[in-house]
């Protein structure tokens, strides 16, 4: 039965009819699960056309504010188990017995580096303590700095390639042009950082779909609205892209290799194609999260135009030198750089100087190019291994870029997942990864991410085994 309070939902656009939506559920008038109107009726109610109050649903769906349950209508949404990286959810177990826990399944959610691939940071631990930082000092190490500027400026908009090529651990500042870097607690944080100083609330944002789980949880609770925009093996695609800065987004975020959760790396021609529908719309700001960056086996392909007003490239160190050495760079245009200056106060700006310090240090330490190589060659090897054993058993799978499979599957993912968990496997499914799960027609309904690096041979057989038998 449908909410007693969904008759106060006023409004005459869908912006106004969903920030009534919004303000009746942050009163408690509205409460989870309370059933709203039926599209119809409420376009009829209200005399607006139906397409203004799909919108409006549609836009609140995406905030996180309500859920689409098909037939059963659009109830407003409770709190979430929101999915988080590093683990699979707790979710992919519903529907199944008390007798199989979550903690007796081998997990393949995590997206987790390998430990043993991790350089190890105690040789230089010694000569990260010094003199005391104090605040009013540059915010970052001038060690650091020289070696961010060389790995950052090869493919920044004027830059120019360091001498030791990009990504080298040698690479020093004379080789790059002058560029504005910031440094920032991950790239999560830098991307946070970036839509703040350029978006208002409502301002609507560009997004892959599927997307990391992170950017969808950035942009849902600054009250941003994300617009979905396809990605196929290729990456981001233009005429999504197109579509979304033609509805008015004022950012957009894009992996251009390794993409999270597809693997799709941006090729020559699927850059310049993206480069072309950008230059259309110079001030809108661009931020590249090159995430995986010294671990990919792609080259980095930039997508922003040379004479581009407001762009941003961010790189972190979590991947390769692991995740609790939290520290991203990123490289912006001067007025993007000022703005951020603008916003943000020194404690907030603050990133740990032992923790700069020790990332030189590992990058400088002889052996820690090799260790990182090993560990990209590692990563596409164990994802080709097992993409190579899938498809022998009748699931086929082409390999991308980056630490997990993106795994089509010919029944709906969440069983798959179901049947995959009554044999010992934790997989994350597709949905998870969507802006709006509840749209229909979308291909990440049927796949799985699946993190398989750790897997030896005899394990990648028998998981290939039970994924056929699960999508059977």
């Amino acid at each position: 039965m449908e909410a007693p309070a969904s008759a106060q939902i006023s409004g005459t656009t869908a912006a106004e009819i969903a920030g009534s939506v919004r303000s009746l559920v942050e009163r408690g008038e509205l409460g989870a699960a309370d059933l709203l109107p039926p599209v119809r009726a409420l376009a009829e109610r209200l005399g607006v056309n139906r397409n203004t109050a799909v919108a409006a649903y549609r836009r609140l769906a995406r905030d996180g504010v309500v859920v689409g349950q098909g037939r059963a209508g659009t109830r407003v949404a409770g709190t979430p188990d929101v999915p988080q990286e590093g683990f699979a959810a707790a979710s992919t177990l519903a529907g199944l017995s008390a007798d199989v826990p979550a903690g007796t399944l081998r997990d393949l959610g995590t997206g987790n580096p390998a430990p043993a691939l991790i350089p190890d940071p105690a040789p230089v631990l010694p000569g990260v303590v010094g003199r005391p930082v104090l605040y009013g000092e540059p915010v970052i190490d001038p060690g650091f700095e020289a070696w961010a500027r060389g790995w950052m400026a090869p493919d920044v908009p004027g830059g120019t390639r360091a001498a030791d090529g990009p990504g080298s651990a040698d690479a020093g500042g004379d080789g790059g042009a002058e560029i504005a870097l910031t440094l920032t607690s991950g790239a999560v944080d830098a991307i946070e950082r970036l839509l703040t100083q350029a978006l208002t609330r409502d301002d609507a944002v560009a997004l892959e779909d599927p997307c990391f789980l992170a950017s969808i949880q950035t942009v849902r609770h600054a009250g941003y609205r994300a617009h979905p925009v396809p990605v196929d093996d290729e990456g981001m695609t233009p005429d999504g892209l197109r579509a979304a800065l033609e509805a008015g987004a004022r950012a957009v975020v894009l992996t251009p290799r390794a993409q999270n959760p597809t693997g799709a790396s941006l090729t020559e021609q699927r850059a310049e194609e993206l480069r072309q529908v950008l230059a259309e719309h110079p001030y809108v700001l661009v931020i590249q999260d090159d995430y995986y960056s010294m671990l990919s086996r792609s080259p980095f392909r930039s997508v922003v135009p040379a004479e581009h007003r407001r762009w941003a490239l961010i790189r972190s160190v979590s991947k390769f030198l692991g995740p609790d050495l939290c520290l991203a760079v990123t490289a912006t245009d001067p007025e993007t750089a000022r703005r951020l200056a603008l916003r943000l106060s020194p404690g907030t700006t603050w990133v740990s100087h032992l923790l700069q310090r020790l990332a030189h240090g590992m990058l400088r330490a002889e052996g820690t190019r090799e260790i990182i190589e090993r560990a990209g060659d590692h990563y596409a090897e164990r994802s080709a291994e097992a993409a190579r054993r899938f498809t022998a058993q009748g699931v086929p799978v082409t390999p991308g870029d980056g630490m997990s499979l993106w795994v089509p599957v010919p029944r709906p993912a969440a069983q798959v997942a179901a049947d995959l968990a009554r044999s010992g496997w934790l997989v994350r499914t597709g949905d998870e990864f969507r802006l709006v799960p509840d749209e229909p027609g979308a291909a990440a309904e049927d796949h799985l991410r699946i993190t398989v690096h750790d897997l030896d041979d005899a394990e990648l057989d028998a998981l290939a085994a039970d994924l056929a038998a699960a999508c059977r």
